[in-house]
């Protein structure tokens, strides 16, 4: 193949590239949680991942002083769900109307005055485009259980990692759950995250109901991008994870490397470079066989 036609063929791979693979540490940390079944040191309890299940989900702290995260996880092997919210900016360029089935969607999200404050003109987050995470739970109901995030250190619209559909995705720590619900909820995170998880079928009455998506929190003002550590006016999603990958790897190296963001002790905890993958289905399989037959 001459050379101008292998370049061309590599520019059209590289062009079906999505997603990320999950690194080695990231991986053992997941089956160890699942593994272990559920949380021995749990900072708040009492919250479901779906209407009517058990309510045994937590936020745990079993890994806060090795590896400084923190995540939700229920009972028997369970993690969490992952449904979908739409909640900040509405009617942009990026929003393609999936979100128009979402019956208890908000105009506005938990941080809107210090995505403001970053003075970049963004006005808030767009569920569109920025990959957050709903965590934390507030409330004045009796008896309703809540969990404050900022109370062990995990700072607003700080980045987070999410391991969904065999896949690693940054966001950020951008909502919260209320107690407008009949039970108090987890597992909730932007649909632009939802499907960059498991695809196009998410939209605001429908999101992934297994009980398998590993939420991880980071304490500490390191894990913040701040105004200028992040692409916050991004007009589409892949601009804004691509703006936030390099501290997500920095992050996700606490795990299996004490706590520490840096300077990996152990071959197996190291592998947070070369994720990329490719996730093709089958109509972008046909497309690129269709490309190499007309390059050939």
């Amino acid at each position: 193949m001459p050379p101008p036609r292998r370049q061309l063929l590599a520019f059209l791979l590289l062009g079906l590239v999505s997603g990320r693979d999950i690194p080695t540490n990231v991986k053992n940390f997941y089956d160890a949680v699942v593994a272990q079944g559920k949380c021995n040191d749990v900072l708040a309890g009492g919250f479901h991942s779906a209407e009517g299940d058990s309510g045994k989900f937590s936020y745990c702290g079993d890994h806060v002083d090795d590896y400084n995260v923190i995540y939700i996880q229920g009972h028997n092997g369970r993690l969490a769900n992952l449904d979908v919210d739409c909640d900040g900016i509405q009617g942009s360029k990026a929003d393609d109307g999936r979100c128009k089935s979402s019956g208890d969607t908000q105009s506005i999200t938990s941080f809107q005055d210090i995505v403001i404050g970053y003075k970049t003109g963004q006005k808030d987050l767009d569920a569109n485009i920025h990959p957050y995470v709903v965590f934390g739970n507030t409330g004045t109901k009796p008896n309703w259980p809540t969990f404050n995030p900022q109370h062990y250190g995990i700072r607003p619209l700080s980045v987070m990692a999410v391991v969904c559909g065999d896949k690693l995705i940054y966001g950020i720590w951008g909502d919260e759950n209320g107690d407008d619900d009949d039970e108090a909820m987890v597992g909730e995170a932007s649909i632009s995250l939802a499907t960059a998880c498991y695809g196009n079928d998410m939209n605001g009455d429908n999101g992934h109901d297994e009980n398998d998506v590993l939420y991880i929190a980071f304490p500490g003002k390191d894990a913040v991008p701040g105004a200028k550590g992040a692409s916050w006016t991004a007009a589409k999603y892949d601009t804004f994870e691509d703006s936030i990958t390099a501290l997500g790897d920095e992050l996700i190296a606490r795990i299996g490397n004490n706590g520490t963001s840096s300077n990996c002790s152990q071959s197996s905890y190291c592998g947070v470079g070369g994720t990329s993958q490719l996730q093709m289905g089958g109509p972008a399989v046909l497309a690129l066989l269709m490309i190499m037959a007309f390059i050939l």
